[in-house]
């Protein structure tokens, strides 16, 4: 299969690309310096030709001011107008397939409950850019959209903050892109992507009133989300192996 990868250089692209190569797939990537993924017209004259593209693009603020909005505004737009000129350009140019990451924390605090992928969701904030993209690539016919946990390890820098002592979902960014590659052959639709979750207990379970504004932010971070990957299993066999 020929795959087209948009954020190659990212830390799921860097490992979607020797993976899908082993694989034995043809793989080309976005040339940021040549193609804007948001120039709808340059993107499917890069993509014509190929069987299915991978949207691993993100900007994920690592440091202390991801509690601003104002430091994922980039990181929106990629997902929000990025995905919007991915599905145009895929459509123009004949793609069949398009995969795109999201993330796992838009599910609204599950307490000790099982999430699948129909459980509620709460996006709220810098979060809701995830949905949006959703949105966007379920409008093509061979969209696939994958919920991911918290990247841990590899080369994932950890969130500047977790609060709360309830559940969550990680996953190894190996594990990650290996998802990505098995989506290529699954049904069209939404798919949790995590290891087993885990119960963590940071001590914090209460944000003090001084943090204001602040508190909406902190509060995705302190959800409890018992994620479960039981469908990206059962219909492509993925397993995380770290």
């Amino acid at each position: 299969m020929k795959v087209f990868v948009i954020g190659a250089s990212g830390v799921l692209g860097r490992e979607a690309v020797p993976q899908l190569e082993a694989a034995g797939h043809e793989v080309g990537v976005l040339d940021r310096h040549t193609t804007s993924m948001f120039d709808a017209d340059r993107l499917a004259r890069a993509l014509t030709g190929y069987d299915a593209v991978i949207n691993l693009a993100t900007r994920i603020p690592l440091s202390a001011k991801a509690v601003l909005a104002s430091a994922w505004a980039e990181n929106d737009r990629i997902r929000t107008e990025g995905s919007a000129a991915l599905v145009q350009a895929a459509t123009r140019a004949g793609v069949g397939r398009i995969v795109q990451e999201g993330i796992s924390f838009v599910y609204a605090d599950g307490g000790d409950r099982e999430l699948d992928e129909n459980a509620p969701l709460k996006p709220v904030g810098h979060i809701a850019s995830s949905v949006t993209a959703q949105h966007n690539v379920l409008r093509h016919p061979g969209g696939v959209f994958l919920r991911y946990g918290l990247l841990i390890g590899g080369q994932a820098q950890s969130p500047p903050v977790l609060v709360g002592d309830g559940w969550m979902t990680v996953v190894h960014p190996a594990d990650a892109a290996a998802a990505a590659i098995a989506a290529l052959d699954a049904p069209a639709g939404i798919y949790n992507v995590g290891t087993p979750v885990l119960k963590r207990d940071s001590g914090i379970t209460r944000l003090p009133k001084f943090f204001g504004r602040f508190a909406a932010s902190f509060e995705v971070f302190g959800r409890s989300q018992r994620v479960v990957s039981t469908k990206l299993t059962e219909a492509t066999g993925w397993q995380p192996r770290h």
